[in-house]
Formats: C-alpha cells, sequence, structure tokens
C-alpha cells in the first residue's frame, strides 16, 4: 500500500478559523482508504505534534500531502515553525546529511545532500485571491503562478532533502470574499477527481 502523510496547517487566526484547510483534510480521510490501496497518517497542526514523531511520519511515507491557507503571501507562521523544527531535527537522521557540498569544491554541489529520494509531496493552498491574480501579467503577482512565484523557496526546500518532483499543486481561489456552498461542492468534486487521476491511474 502507498503511505500518504497529511500535514493540516489550517489554523485559526485573525479572520480565518482554518475550516477549509480541514474540510479538504477530511476530503483526504474519503479518498486515502485502504480499499484504495492506501495507508494513511494525519497530523493536524492546531493539535501540536512531537517533534521525532514527526520525523519519523516524514520517513514512513510514500508521499507527503500539505494543506494551508497562505497568509501574506506566503505560508502561515506555524507552518514555518513546524517545518524549521522537524526538518531540522531529521539532520543525519534520514532526512538530509549535509548541504552536499565538499570542502575541496565548495562552490559546487550545494543543495544536493538530501537523503530521501524516491518519496514526493503535493500541496494545497487556498487563497483570498481570485486566479486571475496569477495568470494576468498586469495583475498582483504579474502573470507568475503560485509554485513558480509564492511556493519556489517551498519546493527548493523539498529538493534539498532529496525529496522527488512534486505531484502537480492544487490551489484554491478567491475563498475569502466569494465562497458558497455551491463552490465547496464544486471544490470538492474538482480535488477527488483530480486525485483519482494522480494516484489511481
Amino acid at each position: 500500500m502507498k503511505k500518504i502523510f497529511i500535514i493540516n496547517a489550517g489554523q485559526n487566526f485573525a479572520h480565518s478559523g482554518g475550516k477549509l484547510n480541514t474540510t479538504i483534510t477530511g476530503w483526504d480521510r474519503e479518498f486515502f482508504t485502504t480499499d484504495n490501496g492506501f495507508e494513511l497518517q494525519v497530523t493536524n497542526l492546531a493539535d501540536g505534534y512531537g517533534t521525532e514523531t514527526e520525523v519519523d511520519k516524514y520517513l514512513w511515507a510514500d508521499v507527503v500531502v500539505y494543506h494551508f491557507a497562505a497568509w501574506w503571501m506566503n505560508m502561515p507562521y506555524t507552518l514555518k515553525e513546524y517545518l524549521d523544527i522537524v526538518l531540522t531535527a531529521g539532520h543525519r537522521k534520514g532526512m538530509y546529511y549535509s548541504d552536499g557540498r565538499k570542502a575541496e569544491n565548495p562552490e559546487r554541489n550545494y543543495g544536493k545532500g538530501g537523503l530521501m529520494q524516491g518519496k514526493t509531496y503535493m500541496v494545497t493552498t487556498t487563497w483570498n485571491a481570485p486566479e486571475t491574480a496569477f495568470t494576468i501579467p498586469d495583475e498582483f503577482f504579474m502573470g507568475r503562478s503560485v509554485d513558480d512565484g509564492v511556493l519556489f523557496g517551498f519546493h527548493r526546500m523539498h529538493a534539498f532533502i532529496g525529496m522527488d518532483a512534486p505531484i502537480s499543486s492544487f490551489h484554491f481561489h478567491d475563498v475569502e470574499k466569494n465562497i458558497s456552498d455551491e463552490r465547496v461542492a464544486e471544490f470538492r468534486k474538482s480535488y477527488l477527481s483530480r486525485l483519482s487521476v494522480r494516484f489511481l491511474e
């Protein structure tokens, strides 16, 4: 069975209750079942976590799936703290050995000391921004996608620990000013369909 590790970084902060990311995590539970050929572990950051337990989950997983809302054009602070703590704890414990460079040639091979080859990851994000803010060149993000712009460093972080190229991301746009039960139902349908294509076909 394929081993899936879900990290739900939805948070109750300011005007957000983190409910949509928790809902998306519920859709994962519908899909990643033993009947479909999966083993599943879930960490909800709002519930707290143990550092070494989280390192073990990364090492156990074939695929790590992240769910988080974008805050100020970046990941939320709770997820950044989690990654700083857990990835640092994984140093020489199966996640990464070094930054990849050798003393005899310190200008080359930075970022090639990861130990997690053969594993991959997927990310979903939720945004107040509409999709057009990313796709239209003269809008706010100047035509850069979420993955090539805001999440560039996030993706390079996974390359640093040796993970394979990501499973294509899924971004939920305009979820604050333009949300409704009908849109959430459509999100669910689209998301589960994409999971089927990515994991079952």
